[in-house]
């Protein structure tokens, strides 16, 4: 597990709880070596990218197991492609870069972040 820095050089901070999220779900946006999807972009979600990503084959809306569904306005670590793949399509929800982990800036620059960030 990799916890470290986040995209601006400072602490990785939580994402969310409540949802639990994370690759680890310990509402971090770390990755490791088992985190295929690199899961480190903490986004604010919202429904335009909900379905967005249902779209793409990535319910993250309908509950199951152990996840609870997602609605407007929960926090989530989302893929880094996935979230970039969504700022090309003009749907990529707002994110929270003291909780984006630093891995972030090899799909996307910190420029395109910025353009979506909002406070912790």
């Amino acid at each position: 597990m990799t916890s470290g820095k986040n995209v601006l050089g400072g602490t990785l901070e939580v994402c969310c709880t409540s949802p639990m999220t994370g690759y680890y779900r310990d509402g971090v946006c770390s990755t490791g070596a088992g985190d295929v999807g690199i899961h480190v972009v903490c986004a604010q979600v919202t429904q335009e990218f909900l379905e967005f990503s249902r779209s793409r084959g990535n319910d993250l809306i309908t509950p199951r197991s152990n996840f609870p569904g997602l609605k407007p306005g929960d926090r989530w670590c989302l893929c880094a492609s996935r979230w970039k793949e969504a700022f090309d399509a003009g749907v990529a929800p707002p994110v929270v870069l003291e909780s984006t982990h630093a891995a972030a800036i090899e799909y996307m620059s910190l420029s395109e972040l910025k353009q979506h960030a909002i406070a912790p």
